[in-house]
């Protein structure tokens, strides 16, 4: 009885927000969705309007919230360096650990020595911690990450939003240039893993993560920036521009970090769900996504792609038919638990890394004064015969030292 009260026959005036934008009730649909889907469901009969409240304002103060936590991060890093830079006269303010999060190579290497040995390095463990957090929330929530706390990604749809009231629509590539260019972060992502894995000893690793560029790897990263090269601001500049053009340029094609959590979100058992007997073929899902996934041609959302950000199941106007369930319950999963779950997993992560006395590095500020001098003579190995020659001189000075011993 409490459905049949909950199912509007197509006469009683449903507002919907169309695919032009615009208001309409579900006569106002296109043909398609009004006459019959490819299931052969003809829904005039009756259609149970989708009430449930959206998540995407709930989505952008997460992702504000997260970018201020980057600022504020940014700003007790900038005060740790005026420390250094004036040789220890200024007052001293400690380093902030939540920087870390911003060596993602390094991070990665830790979280291997990690694996491979059961220690967490010194030099950067908040970066193995933040690491961790986030591959755990793809694995659990798909590639959440970078829709819901990803300050990079935060700013990306802030442009692509400006993008998008420039030339009215979302502009996409054409298949034979969108997929090639899709494989570059994939690329990226193969020659680190080709180089730690393969290429890199036990030993080697541990020299990295050891030497000094290691150490001042986040003092460095600062200066790029802050005293960034003419070519340097003429390759950010041209990124900000093409993802002007084109919504999230450097997250769908050149962040290895997407790549990485695209892989293991394919690891997630709660999918979004479509439910072919109920859906009306509106197009709402497909407009809405800011991947360009195919939403209404598939049962269950399975791509590399998708952030889980729930624009779909947000622009989806019919109850129950666009849905995150755990795969193998059909147990839908309420938006609002899938925004405290990304949060709580990072949270939690990196809070038992703050407990567990594994948060800051143990680096003196007198060892930072005295790195902090000798900065620019610091380098690391790029390319693959780079790498490989680094590891062969590990080796070697590992093998005199055994020796001696």
């Amino acid at each position: 009885m409490e459905n049949l009260i909950q199912e509007k026959e197509i006469s009683t005036p449903v507002i919907l927000n169309l695919p032009d934008g615009k208001a309409g009730s579900f006569q106002d649909l296109p043909n398609k969705a009004r006459s019959r889907n490819k299931f052969g469901i003809n829904p005039k009969k009756k259609i149970i309007k989708n009430e449930e409240k959206g998540i995407q304002n709930f989505r952008f103060i997460v992702q504000g919230l997260f970018a201020i936590l980057c600022v504020w991060i940014g700003v007790e890093f900038y005060q740790f360096l005026q420390y250094l830079e004036t040789n220890g006269v200024a007052a001293f303010s400690s380093r902030p650990p939540g920087v870390d999060g911003f060596l993602p190579i390094s991070s990665f290497m830790s979280f291997y020595l990690f694996l491979v040995t059961g220690e967490i390095h010194a030099a950067h463990p908040a970066g193995f911690f933040i690491f961790f957090a986030i591959v755990l929330v793809s694995i659990v929530f798909g590639k959440a990450f970078c829709s819901w706390l990803c300050p990079v990604g935060f700013l990306s749809e802030l442009i692509g939003d400006f993008g998008k009231k420039i030339f009215k629509k979302d502009l996409k590539l054409p298949k034979f240039l969108d997929y090639p260019l899709r494989s570059v972060k994939y690329l990226l992502l193969g020659f680190l893993f080709y180089s730690v894995f393969f290429l890199m000893s036990t030993v080697a690793l541990q020299a990295f993560l050891d030497s000094p560029y290691n150490l001042v790897s986040d003092i460095k990263m600062f200066y790029f920036f802050a005293e960034i090269s003419r070519f340097s601001l003429i390759v950010v500049g041209v990124l900000f521009l093409l993802s002007i053009v084109l919504r999230g340029f450097w997250c769908r094609y050149l962040c290895p970090y997407g790549a990485l959590l695209g892989i293991t979100s394919l690891l997630s058992p709660n999918k979004i769900k479509r439910n072919p007997m109920s859906c009306v073929d509106c197009g709402l899902c497909n407009k809405a996504c800011p991947s360009f996934i195919k939403v209404d041609k598939v049962k269950t959302v399975v791509s590399d792609e998708c952030t889980s950000c729930l624009n779909c199941v947000d622009a989806c106007p019919v109850a129950d038919t666009l849905q995150l369930e755990t795969i193998g319950t059909k147990k839908k999963i309420n938006k609002k638990y899938v925004a405290i779950g990304v949060v709580s997993i990072f949270m939690l992560v990196t809070g038992y890394g703050m407990i567990s006395g594994n948060w800051r590095n143990e680096i003196s500020k007198q060892e930072y004064l005295k790195l902090y001098k000798d900065m620019d003579s610091f380098g690391h190995p790029t390319g693959t015969e780079a790498v490989k020659k680094f590891n062969e001189d590990v080796l070697k000075k590992s093998d005199s030292v055994n020796e001696k011993k």
